[in-house]
């Protein structure tokens, strides 16, 4: 051993023009026949050459040795670059495949649409570069092909979610059921997990299908393999929101309780937080008006215009030979949130010209045009326009839960505002309001009566948010920590929070970045606070993300695509809802090889 140690191994250049080898990745090549030669000895290089070419080169002295050294050099570069782009461009396949899979499953287009894509890429490719047709042909994008692209990707994902979460400090869920085109219950479940470092992770932690009942049991048990399968330990579990439905939120046989009973099982130290999704709470708050007399009205109303053609047709007619600005009334849909207030709205601004169309119909319209009447219109347009705006505000994508709570408090304190106003006859934040009151006698209009309802409208706001007001206090902690009262703060984060708030670097951070990138700059020496941060940050206010899921399940999973299977239905949904994570298309490229489709065929 100690002798090998000694040799010299280097390849010598002389060797080149003396026995036509050349040093390629660390191992000699023969230039002539392309073998490697394991150890890089003299004797090795010398055997083969005399062994195999010398007869044939014998006769060529130094100079035309080199050149002919030169000339099989750039013959052997040559090859390996032609393998080189070879590799390159089958590599170059298979990510575009993965990319245009991507693409169909984010638009929720049926696996087939590869092949018409294919179809118009080597039409395009005909008229611009043609050069470049073989290449386009490369890209697979059969049926079958872009199915396992589909699930390779949701894969990818599912596999950073995991590694993602082993760094979580705490993380909530947020669960809600629906069923698609085929009547099978789809239980959606997302994860908001934060790392040490009060990094935020939105995704889809599961989105299981249920063939059965759903009963709070068989709930639990499907989030409980979701928890189980990332392997997140139960007591770093901070929160959980549903959608307020006995199954989801019974204490005893509900998701709730049994969570809650797991986590005992388990040992767990903190404290379950549960929320019933705050946009939900919302709607059910603006059924305390108990103003359906009036909605039910305008639905017939609609219903009339728009449920026969002809109807309908003429109706559009007539609203554009009198030159209105709209042209058309739209459907009032209960289960899209925003519906009432855009078919109020449209019917108080089209209130005459319905009128007048009614009457031609032969239908009495003594209701629609009864003071009282409008006046109830006018105040629901309004109050529902509010509404909407605060629908609106709680809506969208890592939204933080403080901002949620701070979004209601806000319509809370608008709403006694507003009451004062109405009994003092000014409704000058109610313009259909201001509008019907200037139409008519104003001892006429009821303003007593519409604070009142202004005023049950805001006990039921705090009645049905009781759960986010008994938070408040750590909803400061993340909003606002340097205006806390320390004493009203929790024991164990007292101290951390006086060295806080009497730390004006802090506070100038604070000041610059806000509220909600704040936490991240809070030093590793308050430990607590950061705790406390990730638990907040970690919170969702609202099962808007598994609204929005069930939407996209329903594009997708339509009529037409009934036989789409549970777990292309799963890896669809997880890559269209895809947030803080993107497949990595790189990783799973070099994992396959190139195959090549036809048109017509699938591979």
């Amino acid at each position: 051993m100690a002798k090998r140690k000694a040799e010299n191994r280097s390849f010598l250049d002389k060797w080149e023009a003396e026995y036509l080898f050349t040093y390629v990745k660390d191992k000699p090549v023969c230039l002539v026949c392309g073998v490697n030669v394991a150890v890089s000895k003299e004797y090795n290089i010398r055997r083969h050459y005399e062994t195999k070419h010398h007869d044939k080169y014998k006769d060529l002295d130094m100079t035309q040795r080199s050149q002919k050294v030169e000339e099989m050099k750039r013959s052997l570069v040559s090859q390996q670059n032609m393998f080189k782009k070879a590799t390159s461009q089958s590599e170059a396949a298979v990510k575009a495949s993965y990319i245009v899979a991507a693409e169909i499953a984010k638009s929720a287009r049926p696996f087939n649409e590869g092949e018409f894509m294919k179809k118009c890429m080597m039409k395009v490719c005909d008229l611009v570069c043609p050069e470049k047709k073989q290449a386009f042909s490369n890209v697979s994008l059969s049926r079958n092909t872009v199915a396992d692209r589909t699930c390779d990707l949701a894969t990818n994902l599912y596999d950073q979610l995991m590694e993602k979460g082993k760094y979580f400090v705490a993380f909530s869920l947020a669960v809600d059921e629906s069923c698609d085109a085929s009547d099978t219950a789809q239980l959606s479940v997302f994860i908001r997990g934060v790392d040490s470092n009060l990094c935020v992770t939105q995704e889809l932690l599961g989105f299981k299908s249920m063939h059965g009942t759903t009963t709070g049991k068989e709930i639990f048990e499907e989030v409980s393999k979701c928890v189980t399968e990332i392997k997140l330990p139960w007591d770093k579990l901070v929160g959980l929101t549903t959608d307020g439905a006995p199954a989801m939120c019974g204490k005893k046989s509900g998701l709730v309780g049994m969570v809650r009973e797991k986590m005992r099982e388990e040992n767990c130290a903190g404290e379950l937080t549960v929320y019933h999704c705050i946009i939900h709470q919302e709607a059910l708050c603006a059924k305390a008006l108990k103003m359906e007399h009036v909605m039910t009205t305008v639905t017939q109303v609609v219903n009339f215009i728009r449920a026969k053609g002809l109807n309908h047709r003429q109706f559009k007619y007539f609203l554009e030979e009198c030159g209105s600005e709209y042209a058309d009334v739209p459907y009032h849909t209960e289960v899209r949130w925003l519906s009432r207030g855009k078919v109020l709205n449209r019917c108080f601004e089209l209130r005459e010209e319905i009128c007048q169309f009614l009457e031609t119909k032969g239908k009495d319209t003594a209701e629609l045009r009864e003071q009282k009447f409008l006046c109830e219109l006018a105040f629901l347009c309004d109050i529902s326009s509010h509404l909407d705006e605060l629908n609106l505000q709680l809506q969208g994508r890592g939204r933080i839960i403080t901002d949620m709570y701070a979004a209601v408090r806000a319509f809370k304190t608008k709403l006694c505002l507003w009451e004062n106003q109405m009994l003092q006859g000014n409704p000058c934040h109610f313009p259909c309001c201001q509008s019907i009151k200037a139409q008519i006698s104003t001892a006429v209009f009821p303003c007593a009566q519409f604070a009142e309802k202004l005023s049950v409208l805001a006990a039921e706001f705090s009645r049905r948010l009781a759960d986010f007001d008994a938070q408040k206090c750590k909803f400061e902690l993340l909003s606002n920590p340097f205006a806390v009262d320390v004493e009203n703060a929790p024991t164990n984060i007292q101290t951390e929070l006086i060295e806080l708030q009497c730390n004006d670097t802090l506070k100038s951070k604070y000041d610059a970045v806000g509220a909600a990138q704040f936490p991240r700059f809070i030093p590793d020496t308050m430990p607590q606070l950061r705790t406390q941060a990730a638990q907040m940050l970690s919170m969702f206010g609202s099962t808007y993300l598994c609204e929005q899921l069930f939407s996209s399940m329903k594009m997708t999973k339509t009529t037409h695509r009934r036989r789409l299977t549970d777990e292309h239905l799963r890896s669809i949904l997880r890559i269209s809802s895809a947030q803080s994570l993107s497949p990595d298309i790189d990783e799973l490229a070099s994992k396959k090889r190139c195959q090549v489709s036809g048109l017509g065929t699938s591979d």
